[in-house]
């Protein structure tokens, strides 16, 4: 029973921690950058520490190198002028600088190692900083395009308010025009009251005419103008 619940909270935690991931999945991605640029930084810091003790240590073979060879010619003169003691004192330098020259070199060579696999390192991780930049351009257009859509059918996605405003709309179109039945009942009232009767007599010559016709007028002109 125990193993029971204690499976069921994990799955809880685990469910609750996925729902935060995807509510603040843009913050995270943006603190993910920083982060990768704070290691990129540090990483280029100890770059330069390698490339400043490298520069160091080249320098000093080099210098190693010069007093190398300048006591060599000493020693050499030392021996053609019959002065052994100043010779083996000279061969006992050359043999501890020859020492140290060989120790410098193989710290210059670690260093070397040192220098191309963190250099390495860094442009690559710069390469995935620029692909995570490019990915987060891309990831916050998609959650804005997903919050509109979301605002949307919010607003207008709901089939209530859908059905909701077809109703109304075919509930305007479906009324009956009033205009129009105030014109059938003028003559449904007309009809009643015989008006259309004596109207239609009037037009066939049978009494006086019940309404002014385009003739009356017509002939009222003509006969205004003479």
């Amino acid at each position: 029973m125990f193993k029971t619940l204690s499976t069921l909270i994990a799955g809880v935690n685990a469910r609750s921690e996925d729902r935060v991931r995807d509510a603040f999945a843009i913050e995270l991605i943006d603190q993910k950058i920083r982060e990768a640029e704070a290691g990129i930084k540090a990483a280029k810091a100890t770059l330069a520490s390698l490339i400043q003790r490298q520069r160091s240590e080249e320098r000093q073979k080099q210098n190693l190198d010069t007093r190398i060879k300048d006591m060599t010619k000493r020693a050499e003169q030392a021996i053609e002028n019959d002065r052994d003691d100043m010779a083996t004192e000279a061969a006992h330098a050359i043999a501890q600088m020859e020492n140290e020259l060989a120790i410098r070199r193989e710290t210059l060579a670690r260093l070397d190692q040192k220098t191309v696999r963190l250099r390495s390192s860094i442009e690559a991780g710069h390469r995935r900083i620029i692909d995570l930049k490019q990915g987060a351009i891309q990831a916050k257009a998609v959650r804005h395009e997903q919050a509109i859509q979301s605002r949307l059918n919010t607003t207008i996605g709901r089939t209530s308010n859908v059905e909701e405003a077809e109703e109304l709309i075919a509930r305007v179109m479906g009324r009956d025009d009033p205009f129009e039945q105030s014109e059938i009942l003028r003559e449904i009232d007309r009809d009643l009251g015989h008006e259309s009767l004596a109207d239609r007599m009037a037009d066939q010559g049978f009494g006086p005419a019940t309404r002014t016709t385009a003739d009356d007028v017509l002939a009222r002109l003509k006969k205004k103008s003479k």
